[in-house]
């Protein structure tokens, strides 16, 4: 009894000394690790309080002014375009076309005699020429010769018909005296016709070789300005060749520019055109001589022939773009800046009463100082996009204001 009594003594000691070790662990872990733990456990709950506080401050701000600010936003994003309002200004009326230039009046020249070698050329492109000028020479040595044969005969002819008008005379002066019969004097009288006949005959055959040789230079058929020479000293030329020269008559040009059906109709013989060569700087005045009484089915579009004084700057085969005159318009205009273009045509950007942009086709006309009239698709009363406008879509919803506004 007293052994087990020891024992237990001893497992009651024991368990004291542990629960003694327990509570002094513990005294350590609080002191080091417990308090780390404590201020973790802080940090963590503060963390999640402040997100709570955020949550409940962003609540509050979408209950009561999130709508506000969602829109500020998105205002902040709407573009600010600068728009005019053209209206509509008196200017003189214009259509712009372009097209060749040519001789008004072009003269072909050729051979009309038989032909033969050209034996000299009298004259080169660039000359003026005037009427019955000899542009080339056919070598006519052997005509020559006919001509003078003939000539020749002319002379026989002649001489005969003065013998026959002696002996018809002495004939008349011996009727008296009854030396000659009436049926001599009536034979000598009729030879003395055949002879006279004969000399209009040879006569008529010398004026046609005279004439044939003179057709066998190139003359120039009216004055002008030889535009081409096809011909060289050596050249064996006949009737109805290759023309050999072409002359423009008088030297005026022409500019036969295409012009769109609807246009064609708004143009008038006689209104003046300002024509303008490709390369050259100048601008030359002229009128429209003649309008295209056809359209060409294919490509919808006419002749308006506008007549030029001669100028060396205009070079018939080149190219030219002439502006006609159609009277005066009242016009809206713009600079060039608010006017588009893609393969559908010319287009500006209007702004409508809810401020989107729309896309508004257009036709241009003539140009200013100013800028470009607008023939067609505005009635000036418009805001149209000043600029920017390739950078707008159909229906963009824009902040216009006004050219020369304080921004």
């Amino acid at each position: 009894m007293e052994y087990e009594t020891r024992l237990n003594n001893r497992h009651d000691e024991t368990s004291e000394q542990d629960v003694f070790v327990n509570d002094v662990d513990t005294i350590g872990i609080d002191d080091g690790e417990a308090q780390r733990r404590r201020r973790k456990q802080v940090m963590i709950g503060g963390a999640i309080a402040l997100l709570v506080i955020v949550a409940i401050a962003i609540a509050l701000s979408l209950g009561k002014g999130g709508s506000a600010g969602v829109d500020g936003a998105e205002a902040s994003q709407i573009p600010v375009v600068t728009v005019i309002v053209p209206g509509t200004e008196s200017v003189v009326g214009g259509i712009t076309a372009s097209g060749t230039l040519a001789a008004r009046q072009p003269l072909p020249v050729g051979s009309v005699g038989e032909g033969g070698q050209v034996s000299e050329v009298r004259v080169d492109e660039g000359d003026w020429v005037r009427k019955g000028q000899v542009l080339a020479v056919i070598d006519r040595s052997v005509q020559s010769q006919q001509a003078a044969a003939q000539a020749a005969q002319v002379q026989v002819a002649r001489a005969d018909a003065a013998l026959a008008q002696s002996n018809l005379e002495r004939a008349l002066k011996l009727v008296d005296r009854g030396f000659i019969s009436k049926a001599d004097v009536d034979r000598l009288t009729s030879t003395r016709d055949a002879e006279v006949a004969r000399v209009r005959v040879a006569e008529a055959q010398l004026r046609e070789l005279n004439a044939r040789n003179a057709r066998l230079n190139i003359l120039a058929p009216a004055g002008g300005l030889v535009l081409e020479r096809n011909v060289e000293v050596g050249q064996v030329v006949s009737g109805g060749n290759t023309p050999l020269f072409l002359i423009a008559g008088g030297g005026e040009m022409e500019l036969a520019a295409l012009v769109g059906e609807s246009e064609l109709s708004r143009l008038a013989v006689g209104a003046s055109a300002e024509v303008s060569p490709v390369g050259s700087d100048k601008t030359f005045s002229g009128q429209i001589w003649q309008l295209s009484p056809t359209i060409d089915e294919t490509s919808r579009q006419g002749e308006a022939r506008i007549a030029l004084a001669y100028d060396r700057a205009l070079r018939p085969g080149g190219f030219a773009t002439a502006v006609m005159g159609t009277g005066g318009v009242s016009a809206p205009i713009l600079p060039e800046s608010a006017i588009q273009n893609d393969e559908n045509g010319a287009y500006v950007f209007v702004v409508g009463k809810d401020n989107r942009v729309k896309r508004r086709g257009v036709k241009t006309g003539v140009v200013t100082g100013a800028g470009i009239t607008i023939t067609e698709g505005l009635t000036g009363d418009e805001r149209v996009v000043l600029r920017a406008g390739g950078f707008l879509f159909d229906g963009d919803e824009v902040k216009p204001q006004r050219a020369g506004a304080a921004g």
